[in-house]
């Protein structure tokens, strides 16, 4: 691995991912002389991606794109009888958390298993993935910039180090980040003001980026904070994302949803572009620190055990898990109290016979006030102690489902090992099923979307909405990301109390015209390729040069 200052981490993960994508490229090379087609699907239901209706048609693939859709008498060097069966594009997670796992275990099963074949990172940080077993792109977060300006401290930064911070930004951007990330309930990326992620913001929106942003508060304040999300990408000057959509606050559910699709249409109604993607699970899963009002964390970790070790301290927090504190969106109320919340990772044996509880329940077994019992999990936690957050409804879930500006995203990683959890630790079962969940319950169970628009949303159009150029739809010239699924068999099997269960239904996924997954099957292909940023594609061009960005 190339050594790298951190200020500089992002252009040595490019770096490391435009080497591996050569060698997925290298390994899809086979003669053709025995065949006119690399591959040839035949006989399958095709949905183009791009919301049409299916068509029957054959499907020819050579050198890693669509060759030929429609009637293929020649023959290819592998066929695919696809009777019976649908043929889509490639399946994109808006947002993957696949972090560094992908550098220990490449094959991301969990991710090709339930169809999807690109992989849109970087919420929390870049990630560092070198495998190229799928198409990957990543966004660069602010608090990367921050943290490299400013450390932990929660204090704004002055004009100085705003340009400091804008300069950080711009070397992410011309290296191929697909634009400026946020994640507003964790500090440090709490300490920043909308003004400073408007300022630091206009250094990826001069190089193209997006904005996407796990907002501020996604309970009884989301309306607001999409506002604040519209106004940071509005004040930049680019695109809004808003990560894995919510209303997590139970008197708000069949309301709120609407007041945020008033938001969104409303800025699209005056020119600004904003949309979400979203999971399909009542409950989310973040750390347990949480729960912890955010001023606490101020200095990092070591700071944070200290003052949970002190009783006044404690007693503070206590006071502000039930007042409310400045910065701190209250997870606790969102999830309805401390029975809604239900420890997933305890990173620590002497708890592990916690796992599956809520924290009211353990509190009970261990005489614990219930804000007592997390924190002292936390502070026991070597490393960051998971818990599902049971905080959304149905109702929201099919509500969203239907604006025509959400996309799919896992909001999960791939696996550390096959049939494992991902690299978060979390046991969700959005990590193994979220994307064929989208079609088998929301089609063909509850009907809230048809076959058609389910495919747009994981296809075409977060292809569109990333600039993810000859992707997200069949079509000659692109490149041949593939799924191929039985309709009437596509269940996803993975449950709160069995996450790691793979979906049944998906028979071949294709990665850039390699079979990387065949009856259900890995086969161990890594044909995967970068996916970078405009920024990259301009700097490459001489079309801007560097300084002119980062002031």
């Amino acid at each position: 691995m190339i050594a790298c200052w951190r200020i500089a981490r992002f252009v040595c993960v490019m770096v490391a991912l435009s080497f591996a994508a050569a060698d997925g490229a290298r390994a899809q090379q086979r003669t053709t002389a025995a065949a006119p087609y690399d591959i040839v699907i035949r006989n399958g239901r095709v949905l183009d991606g791009a919301g049409n209706p299916w068509i029957r048609a054959d499907v020819a693939i050579r050198d890693g794109r669509f060759e030929k859709i429609g009637v293929v008498p020649e023959k290819g060097t592998i066929e695919i009888d696809a009777t019976g069966k649908y043929v889509s594009p490639g399946w994109i997670d808006m947002m993957d958390q696949s972090g560094s796992v992908l550098l220990r275990n490449p094959l991301a099963e969990n991710k090709l298993m339930m169809g999807v074949t690109t992989a849109i990172a970087g919420e929390g940080g870049t990630p560092v993935d070198a495998s190229g077993i799928v198409n990957v792109g990543t966004y660069f977060s602010e608090t990367q910039a921050r943290e490299e300006v400013l450390g932990e401290s929660a204090r704004a930064p002055n004009k100085n180090e705003i340009a400091r911070m804008r300069a950080v930004v711009d070397t992410a951007m011309r290296a191929g980040a697909l634009g400026m990330t946020t994640a507003l309930i964790y500090p440090p990326s709490s300490f920043a003001t909308t003004q400073e992620l408007i300022e630091v913001g206009k250094a990826a929106a001069c190089r193209g980026g997006i904005y996407a942003s796990h907002m501020r508060g996604e309970g009884k304040e989301v309306a607001q904070s999409v506002r604040e999300a519209i106004a940071i990408g509005e004040g930049a000057g680019m695109p809004v994302e808003i990560f894995h959509l919510k209303v997590a606050y139970k008197p708000g559910w069949g309301v709120l949803m609407d007041s945020v699709r008033e938001e969104v249409d409303s800025a699209r109604a005056r020119g600004v572009d904003v949309a979400a993607d979203m999971y399909v699970y009542t409950a989310g899963g973040t750390g347990l620190e949480a729960t912890i009002p955010s001023w606490a964390f101020e200095g990092g970790d070591d700071s944070l055990r200290a003052r949970l070790a002190d009783p006044a301290t404690r007693a503070r927090l206590k006071r502000e898990q039930q007042s409310g504190s400045p910065g701190w969106w209250n997870i606790i109320e969102a999830a309805g109290g401390w029975d809604g919340i239900v420890l997933g990772n305890a990173r620590n044996p002497n708890s592990e016979k916690y796992v599956g509880k809520s924290i009211a329940q353990i509190a009970k077994e261990t005489g614990k006030d219930p804000a007592d019992a997390a924190f002292d999990l936390v502070a026991q936690g070597k490393g960051r102690v998971m818990a599902l957050y049971y905080m959304m409804s149905e109702q929201d879930i099919e509500t969203a489902l239907r604006f025509p500006w959400t996309s799919i995203g896992s909001d999960a990683g791939a696996s550390v090992r096959p049939g494992e959890g991902d690299d978060l630790g979390l046991p969700h079962p959005r990590a193994f099923g979220n994307s064929v969940r989208v079609i088998a319950k929301y089609v063909k169970e509850r009907h809230v979307l048809t076959l058609t628009d389910a495919i747009r949303k994981m296809t075409s159009w977060p292809a569109t909405r990333m600039r993810l150029a000859n992707r997200g739809v069949v079509k000659e010239g692109n490149w041949a990301d593939v799924t191929i699924f039985d309709l009437a068999a596509l269940r996803d099997r993975a449950t709160y109390e069995q996450p790691r269960e793979y979906p049944s239904g998906i028979d071949w996924v294709l990665v850039n015209g390699v079979i990387t997954i065949d009856h259900g099957k890995h086969t161990g292909a890594k044909a995967g390729k970068v996916l970078y940023g405009p920024g990259h594609e301009l700097s490459s061009r001489g079309a801007s040069s560097p300084s002119s960005c980062a002031r």
